[in-house]
């Protein structure tokens, strides 16, 4: 059976519920987006998640709450003494800013264990990753894990990377930037967030994005683009432009750029050509950020 793998950090999410109470949950960003793979994904294609929690309460929730949600967690580490991170929501008119507590958090640990992290991508012929499953790690997982990345492009696999900037969670700019060429060097799908690579890598417009990460070796970038045009550069066709469509209300872009990820990927490996996907995958991402939370229900989403 095919099977897509996403590697990253799942956090315990704190979120306004009104009335001065709290909302629990569980989101990252490569967990939502697999959230959203498995959402529109055949079901003769497994979806799994690689991290590491600990063995406290919230560890084992977590882990209930992934598999709930048909994704496989069989490559999550368990860890004595380890628990998860947390972050908490803050909205204004829609936008979100968040505070985080993650210093300890046993996702740090997920590439630790070089053989784990060897068995897991074996087993898949998709891989999704991050910059924030990067920027989590030490300088030496990091290293592992861009091999074992490096070894899974040499032999075919997908390898999917969205860098993801955040650069709270970096030594310094020097460091991000290195690490992200590295992760794109290891990839055949490239989605990032132009208004990221524009401040951290000078782009001058889409266009340049998608020619510096070609240059690194992707056969495919879909540049994401905020509420402006998202365009396309596969194999063997002319680049693409996909306008996203209209968001009356924006209640919280949480999970916009994952699920569009998740939506793409999906119908991607359903064969659905890329651009038609990308199209969906816009239609996705508009429907979520007209929600509250990262994974929002199917019966909210675009069914075809």
């Amino acid at each position: 059976m095919a099977r897509l793998l996403a590697i990253g950090e799942c956090m315990v999410e704190l979120g306004d519920a009104g009335s001065g109470l709290l909302r629990k949950g569980f989101a990252g960003d490569t967990l939502n987006a697999a959230y959203y793979v498995r959402t529109y994904l055949p079901a003769d294609i497994d979806v799994a998640y690689l991290s590491a929690v600990g063995t406290d309460l919230l560890s084992q929730e977590m882990l209930a709450f992934i598999e709930a949600k048909a994704i496989l967690t069989e490559d999550i580490r368990q860890i004595d003494g380890a628990a998860p991170g947390l972050y908490m929501i803050h909205l204004q008119d829609g936008e979100r800013s968040f505070s985080y507590w993650r210093s300890a958090s046993a996702a740090r640990k997920l590439a630790d264990d070089a053989a784990h992290l060897r068995s897991a991508i074996e087993k898949a012929d998709t891989i999704v990753f991050s910059g924030i499953t990067l920027a989590i790690l030490s300088p030496e997982a990091r290293e592992t894990l861009i091999l074992e990345l490096r070894r899974a492009k040499a032999v075919g696999k997908r390898v999917v990377f969205d860098p993801n900037i955040r650069p709270r969670l970096w030594e310094d700019a020097a460091t991000l930037r290195a690490v992200v060429e590295a992760g794109a060097r290891t990839s055949t799908v490239l989605l990032p967030s132009f208004d990221d690579e524009q401040v951290h890598f000078g782009d001058a417009d889409p266009e340049a994005t998608i020619a510096r990460y070609r240059q690194w070796g992707a056969d495919m970038v879909l540049v994401k683009n905020g509420g402006g045009d998202a365009l396309l550069s596969a194999e063997g066709s002319d680049v693409a432009r996909i306008s996203p469509p209209k968001v009356e209300a924006v209640v919280d872009t949480t999970s916009a750029g994952d699920s569009f990820n998740g939506a793409f990927l999906a119908k991607v490996l359903a064969g659905v050509a890329p651009a038609e996907a990308a199209a969906f995958a816009a239609r996705v991402a508009a429907a979520v950020i007209a929600h509250h939370g990262a994974l929002v229900p199917i019966e909210h989403l675009p069914q075809a």
